[in-house]
């Protein structure tokens, strides 16, 4: 292996984590998309670690979500339920807290946007 690629890949190894991460922290902060995040750290760990993107693959929550959309370009039904009310719960609760309303024209324009993107995903039949 030459020093070039091994770069690379110790590159897209910590991209990969990175994305991982953040991704992770989507599922708990409203405005922080997840997918997009979970399929970057799948592309880079397919590129750098075959081996991470299968322990990746196997986990539930990750696997799942990403085989769905290499697969078929698709969401569960309970993806997108789950996703749009967790996105609706929280922004509401952050416009209750912060009650400012620029902060909440914004938040509603962002949440309108995410809501709107994930509806225009197919939905996954069984």
């Amino acid at each position: 292996m030459s020093q070039s690629s091994s770069i690379t890949q110790i590159f897209l190894l910590i991209a990969g984590s990175l994305c991982l991460l953040l991704g992770a922290l989507g599922l708990f902060l409203p405005v922080l998309p997840t997918t997009p995040f979970w399929l970057l750290t799948a592309w880079c760990y397919t590129k750098a670690s075959p081996k991470l993107y299968q322990r990746m693959m196997k986990v539930p929550i990750f696997g799942n979500c990403i085989r769905n959309y290499r697969l078929y370009h698709a969401i569960s039904i309970q993806n997108k339920i789950i996703s749009i009310s967790t996105l609706w719960i929280t922004i509401l609760l952050s416009i209750y807290l912060v009650n400012k309303l620029w902060i909440t024209i914004l938040l509603l324009i962002v949440a309108t946007g995410v809501t709107c993107h994930l509806l225009l995903f197919k939905t996954l039949k069984k």
